[in-house]
């Protein structure tokens, strides 16, 4: 036996997401790139910004000594100076560059804080519909993953958070902007899930933290504005990413912030430091870490996701479907024709639209739209979503 009984059986299950989009590249060699509209893939389609390519440029050409030696494995200090004033500024909340960590990206960062967190057995809750990998990061670090199902317009379902919680949960993980519904959780939501992890964490004599995945927080829509989970609960963890907000992902680099008001928050990060470099990530990329000291606050325009947020609303809701408005994120996550959705994804791919099922989520009788493409191709695909809706509620 060639691989480990654990890694085959995830591989079986492994993410309908990468399935689609292999299935998509081979569809597109036989027929022809315009004959198929691929959104399997949360690939951002814009450019990283002008500025931020002129930063690249401008740290490849400065001579200075040592420029790709060892740095301090929590990332360099004035790059994370300069994320920490951003977080000051847009977030309120006193933050210095001890609070921050440079990571490989927001996959990396959030390995390193469930293993930073986890003793074996404890427990995570994570809030479905949810990014499939969260269930594997959680088990590399010998946890559990414990679902608990939001509400039909994927909002948080307080009550149900409050029943999952044992004297084993040791954090709860939210993404908002939400991947896959777009869904961004409220303010007052987030006030009362902190109430409610405060209350629960006094009860049972032990510390829940609150982790929130933020790669979508700057590609909000309607001029709403992402809450400042500091505000709501102590116990907070942001991780975040540039691989969305700057059209970056494959340079992987992201960053946590701890909670400056927490408590001990410098164990937090000397041990969250400890498990960056022994779980082999040791550092975020050098040159990137720089560009982003240059360009602190910088994101692409939010706007481009938001035109095509409505460019297939419309055209969806002409055709039939059923589906929450995303308000943030670029992903829609319509209702399908019937409550297992695969056979209707099979249908969809027949004619070219590639779409990942619901469970693959954690919900089915759903599939996600990546819009994060060209329009041509949102309005291409849109008579063919039309037709296999019209043709599988007809039979």
């Amino acid at each position: 036996m060639t691989v480990a009984n654990k890694i085959r059986e995830a591989m079986e299950r492994a993410s309908w997401i990468r399935r689609m989009f292999e299935d998509g590249a081979r569809m597109k060699q036989e027929l022809g790139e315009d004959k198929v509209f691929d959104f399997s893939l949360g690939n951002p389609c814009l450019d990283p910004p002008a500025a931020y390519l002129e930063a690249l440029r401008e740290e490849l050409d400065e001579s200075r000594a040592a420029r790709y030696a060892y740095m301090p494995n929590a990332g360099y200090l004035d790059t994370r100076s300069a994320v920490a004033a951003g977080l000051r500024e847009t977030r309120g909340t006193p933050f210095e560059a001890q609070h921050i960590i440079m990571t490989c990206g927001a996959a990396g960062g959030l390995n390193v804080v469930l293993k930073t967190l986890l003793n074996p057995g404890e427990e995570v809750l994570i809030l479905a519909p949810f990014f499939p990998e969260y269930l594997f990061y959680v088990g590399n670090h010998g946890g559990v993953s414990r679902i608990v199902e939001t509400e039909k317009d994927f909002s948080l379902s307080l009550e149900k958070i409050e029943q999952a919680i044992t004297a084993k949960t040791r954090a709860i993980l939210v993404n908002s902007p939400n991947n896959p519904t777009g869904r961004m959780y409220d303010e007052a939501s987030l006030v009362r899930l902190g109430e409610l992890l405060e209350g629960a964490g006094k009860r049972l004599g032990t510390d829940i933290y609150l982790v929130s995945d933020e790669p979508y927080g700057d590609i909000v829509f309607d001029g709403a504005k992402l809450p400042n989970l500091f505000a709501c609960y102590s116990r907070s963890i942001l991780v975040n990413s540039y691989s969305k907000s700057l059209s970056i992902a494959g340079d992987r680099l992201g960053y946590i912030a701890v909670h400056p008001e927490g408590e001990d928050p410098g164990a937090l990060v000397d041990g969250m430091v400890f498990c960056n470099r022994t779980l082999g990530f040791v550092n975020a990329p050098a040159t990137p870490q720089q560009a982003i000291r240059k360009t602190s606050g910088l994101h692409v325009e939010s706007a481009e996701y938001e035109r095509r947020r409505d460019l297939l609303c419309r055209g969806m809701k002409d055709a039939g479907y059923n589906f929450i408005r995303p308000e943030g994120a670029f992903y829609l996550f319509p209702e399908s024709p019937a409550p297992e959705e695969i056979p209707f994804v099979q249908e969809l791919l027949k004619e070219g639209v590639l779409v990942v099922p619901g469970t693959g989520f954690g919900r089915s009788g759903h599939f996600r739209i990546a819009f994060c493409v060209e329009e041509r191709v949102i309005e291409n695909a849109l008579p063919v979503f039309e037709r296999v809706l019209a043709r599988a509620t007809t039979r």
